[in-house]
């Protein structure tokens, strides 16, 4: 029994050395990155930012990437994402099913925290606002997002489907996914007729890469504000591992000299849509988009007379509103 007691300790010790330097460092850290784009246009622009955290953690960063925002939900469920850059809506998904935590958000480099769905056309389609959209006579063709994006997704799903009490699948002959970019991508070669995207896409990213694709396209539909993305880690991280990696993100393009800060800010500037320095965030950042989820389950409930639905609906919101009278409606 002892032998065995022995022999399962050391296996314990064995497993646990393997993960961790002699420094209690991880051997490695991989950041999870959400599919908005193809991988080669997110590795390119993630890139310097990586290679400036592996300098300040001392440790390999490797960029994870999957073909939707579920993927990088269950690397971090199954430990194989340590840190990730998420949308608000799949962050909740971090958060309640894969033992996430929100630690920082990210902001424009012009210091704007916060972004705006849409819905885009082709400029030559015919379509010129949402009133043409909610016509609903079944001759078009929708691009929705991702359902685990908040400006592909939840948030259309809300302004413009629950709230006007109608479905793309009732409103339109054929309804697709896909990620913003290949949604931008569908409007301009006129492979559908709507689709769901957002601002950063549509006007910061999308000029960049391809200007000729962004003349082709218009917006029909602007969301209110949505809050900037945060960035996610894995609650169990050690906690000194959690206070290098705070210490990386809310440094980083604010303190040190002049040529310091205009090297970082430089990076910022041409990672995603171009963001600047990071801020302290909390899974408090999520309260607006939860709030909707819930209000969207109420509406639903409404319509199919789900009186037990309704019930919970209005419980989540009410707890919803107890921490939004503690921590602000946004969580600030």
């Amino acid at each position: 029994m002892l032998k065995k007691l022995a022999l399962t300790f050391l296996l314990i010790l064995m497993v646990c050395g393997s993960a961790l330097a002699a420094n209690g460092m991880p051997k490695q850290l991989n950041f999870g990155i959400i599919a908005t784009e193809s991988t080669t246009t997110l590795e390119d622009s993630f890139g310097p930012l990586v290679k400036e955290m592996e300098k300040s953690l001392g440790v390999p960063v490797k960029m994870f990437f999957a073909s939707d925002y579920a993927g990088i939900i269950e690397g971090m469920r199954f430990k194989k994402v340590d840190i990730g850059w998420f949308g608000n809506k799949s962050a909740i998904q971090a958060v309640d099913r894969a033992n996430g935590e929100v630690f920082a958000q990210t902001i424009k480099d012009s210091g704007e925290r916060g972004y705006y769905s849409l819905l885009i056309t082709n400029k030559d389609s015919g379509l010129n606002s949402l009133e043409d959209v909610l016509k609903c006579d079944g001759s078009k063709t929708f691009g929705n997002g991702d359902p685990n994006s908040t400006s592909g997704f939840a948030i259309p799903g809300y302004y413009v489907w629950a709230l006007n009490n109608k479905t793309p699948e009732e409103c339109f002959k054929r309804v697709v996914s896909s990620n913003h970019q290949g949604n931008a991508i569908a409007v301009a070669t006129g492979k559908v007729d709507v689709a769901t995207n957002n601002t950063e896409t549509l006007y910061d990213r999308i000029p960049k890469t391809n200007p000729k694709m962004a003349g082709k396209i218009k917006e029909i539909w602007r969301s209110p504000l949505i809050p900037s993305d945060p960035m996610v880690w894995r609650k169990d991280l050690p906690e000194e591992l959690k206070q290098k990696i705070l210490y990386f993100f809310i440094q980083f393009g604010r303190f040190g000299s002049p040529e310091k800060v205009k090297k970082e800010r430089d990076i910022l500037a041409n990672t995603s849509d171009g963001w600047g320095p990071f801020l302290a965030s909390s899974d408090a950042q999520l309260l607006d988009v939860r709030q909707i989820e819930a209000f969207k389950k109420k509406l639903k409930a409404e319509r199919n007379g789900d009186k037990e639905g309704i019930k919970k609906a209005e419980a989540e919101l009410a707890q919803l509103k107890k921490t939004a009278d503690i921590v602000g409606q946004g969580g600030y």
